[in-house]
């Protein structure tokens, strides 16, 4: 019986590591579907966060093919594309090189995470590196947006980029915003054209929602790490057990979050049942609210 016992014990581990090597390799690809009035056509969105310098193929060849088979018609890209305090410029450049490839192609509309934040933050101590990662893309044509809007009129969307205060990545429970906290940092929402809404931190959807982002996009959270059958992620990088976004579609007072589960890792090198993810959005335009 002992040594049964030890050949179940080593075949879970061994499956389990298999998993987890699996699912830190390979991404998949999820589509969602939002209808809207205001769109003057129909547009498809890809989706990116979470990078973290990593690299799906030299170049990431293999999240470039992916993405050009979805044939999206514009690129939003939720941050944390790099991790602070690597010092190995390889994961920049993995970066860099992914990003300036997809504007090539697709207009490009970059809002910085946590990471990005911390590594200009910290440039004292950390060397240039942030300044010398934003110059390249910018060179690159990709448009970074740092508490700012852009309208694209053509689509009758605008854009914004929220770069919160590092208060609210603080661990262990949710930070209060306060009342005018999104007004004050990008204005006031569109209400005359679709407004969407990069912000990095998915926690604070029900306020994103009531300033007005009829499509608010996010990351951070990973999935979970691990994802557990009927119950979601595991844990959050503010270090909250069982968060209550973790990944894919919600949607409060008509308005919608998609989140990002990311393509890569960082702290904690893991992801279990929670494959890397493309996430392809689909606006469709109607003639009545759906």
């Amino acid at each position: 019986m002992q040594t049964v016992g030890m050949v179940l014990v080593i075949a879970l581990i061994v499956l389990v590591t298999g998993i987890i090597w699996h699912d830190m390799h390979h991404f998949v690809i999820r589509k969602y579907e939002l209808n809207s009035v205001k769109l003057k056509h129909d547009l498809r969105i890809c989706l990116l966060s979470d990078l973290h310098g990593k690299d799906y193929g030299h170049g990431n060849q293999a999240l470039l093919a992916a993405i050009d088979q979805a044939g999206p018609e514009l690129i939003l890209v939720a941050g944390d594309m790099i991790t602070f305090g690597q010092k190995d410029m390889r994961g920049y450049d993995n970066a860099v090189n992914f990003l300036a490839a997809l504007s090539q192609k697709y207009p490009v509309y970059l809002g910085n995470g946590n990471h990005e934040c911390k590594l200009e933050a910290y440039a004292e101590n950390m060397g240039d590196y942030y300044s010398q990662y934003a110059d390249r893309l910018e060179a690159a044509g990709v448009r970074i947006l740092r508490n700012e809007s852009v309208a694209v009129p053509d689509m009758n969307i605008c854009i914004t980029g929220l770069e919160m205060d590092p208060f609210y990545y603080r661990r262990f429970y949710k930070h209060k915003m306060t009342e005018n906290y999104l007004a004050d940092t990008i204005g006031h929402a569109s209400k005359d054209i679709f407004q969407i809404l990069i912000a990095h931190n998915p926690m604070y959807f029900e306020e994103y929602a009531a300033w007005g982002a009829e499509l608010t996009v996010s990351g951070h959270v990973h999935g979970g790490i691990v994802k557990l059958p009927f119950i979601g992620g595991v844990i959050s990088p503010a270090l909250i057990l069982f968060p209550k976004y973790d990944g894919g579609r919600y949607d409060t007072l008509g308005k919608t979050l998609i989140l990002s589960r990311g393509l890569g890792t960082h702290s904690i090198p893991v992801r279990m049942f929670n494959p890397g993810e493309i996430v392809v959005i689909d606006l469709k335009k109607t003639s009545e609210t759906v």
